[in-house]
């Protein structure tokens, strides 16, 4: 097959999940195109079966915004045309279904029909496409895919309470490369983090409000009063430099490390003994899963798609948002005993194990083999003599 994927090119989550499985898709020997504004961080172009085509956007002083969408459709139907794409596969509501529902109808001007795959990852929905002045636009584009598909369970109920949706939703899982995840062997870089009698605790994520990170720095504060810590923050936003504060105002900034965004997530996991993701939502929790992943057990809210992701009791603890003590507890109950430790880190282990891209990608080749079927069908339909 012949893919063209949109996304975006940063750290987030979605631009991570659609990434990585273009990646996939081109080891099985698809042609997959990557088609965005800059090459997405985790891209790696040595595979002959993998493209990037950037999207340029000319600066004119008559806009106040610079049309992005204008520039991704038609970048979408000169690829689409040259390189005899298939199919769309756009993640992330706005603006990608958008562009590629206004791409489709360029092309199918011109005689030219292939189908679009729509992935919904979260606050695509729940946040920004929920605002007034999105919606309509982002109902019109969800209704408008030839097949949607969610990260979670959980957000397909919010897409089907929020937007007044016609279509069908699959939930087809976030995923981690596992076999990759492991390949790491890289010199134990924990005596440079941390004391030997010290547990490791990390969070990774872009520091928006949603993620919650005066709790994370009050959960950490409880747990390191009980036992020898280290706080690994990983990532970059909004709520950083007061995080920063709020460790220096509670007396414990030389027990928190801020590494800003890394490329070296796999040595950091590698060398933790908790994750913590107490947000407000999360449409999954990939970052937990990664962090699973390396056997790392999760201390997280039960909100959104975390309880799909993170099985209370076992992979680590699920609580209501905002409860600081009940949180730092569960952390404690995990980290005070090494056989308990042990035992969890296996438990997330054998969790992550579930959502291995090898028990997801089928999924999706499943439905890009279907909707390619059926446009071929409506083809073969149209091209048959009038015998009449």
């Amino acid at each position: 097959m012949k893919i063209a994927i949109v996304c975006y090119p940063t750290f987030g989550g979605s631009g991570v999940v659609a990434t990585e499985l273009g990646l996939e898709l081109a080891r099985l020997g698809h042609e997959v195109h990557f088609i965005t504004y800059s090459q997405p961080v985790r891209l790696a172009l040595l595979n002959p079966n993998v493209h990037y085509h950037e999207v340029n956007v000319p600066e004119y002083p008559l806009f106040h915004y610079q049309p992005y969408e204008l520039a991704l459709s038609s970048k979408l139907v000169d690829m689409v045309k040259l390189y005899k794409i298939e199919l769309l596969h756009v993640h992330y509501a706005i603006p990608h279904a958008y562009a590629g529902y206004m791409a489709k109808q360029m092309l199918k001007n011109e005689g030219i029909e292939i189908p679009m795959i729509t992935t919904l990852h979260g606050t695509d929905i729940t946040l920004v496409g929920n605002h007034p002045y999105y919606k309509p636009a982002v109902s019109f584009s969800i209704n408008k895919s030839d097949v949607v598909t969610s990260v979670s369970q959980s957000l397909k109920d919010d897409t089907y309470k929020l937007f007044k949706i016609k279509r069908d939703i699959h939930v087809i899982p976030n995923f981690i490369e596992l076999d990759k995840s492991r390949e790491f062997s890289g010199p134990c870089q924990r005596s440079l983090i941390a004391k030997k009698d010290e547990r490791i605790i990390t969070h990774i994520s872009n520091f928006r409000k949603v993620k919650r990170i005066p709790d994370i720095i009050r959960i950490f504060h409880k747990i390191q009063q009980q036992i020898p810590a280290k706080l690994l923050m990983v990532g970059d936003g909004p709520e950083k430099e007061k995080a920063e504060y709020l460790c220096q105002e509670l007396g414990i900034l030389d027990k928190v490390i801020f590494f800003g965004n890394s490329n070296e997530i796999d040595k950091i996991l590698s060398n933790s003994d908790l994750f913590l993701l107490p947000s407000e939502t999360e449409s999954f929790g990939l970052a937990a899963l990664e962090a699973m992943a390396w056997g790392v057990p999760v201390i997280s809210s039960n909100s959104g798609g975390l309880p799909e992701v993170n099985f209370d009791g076992v992979s680590g603890y699920l609580s209501n948002v905002g409860e600081i003590d009940e949180m730092a507890e569960n952390a404690l109950k995990i980290l005070r005993d090494d056989t308990v430790l042990c035992q969890f880190k296996k438990n997330a282990l054998s969790v992550a194990q579930k959502f291995d891209i090898k028990h997801i990608l089928p999924l999706y080749i499943d439905i890009y083999e279907k909707a390619i079927k059926k446009y071929s069908k409506k083809y073969k339909q149209l091209s048959k003599p009038d015998n009449d």
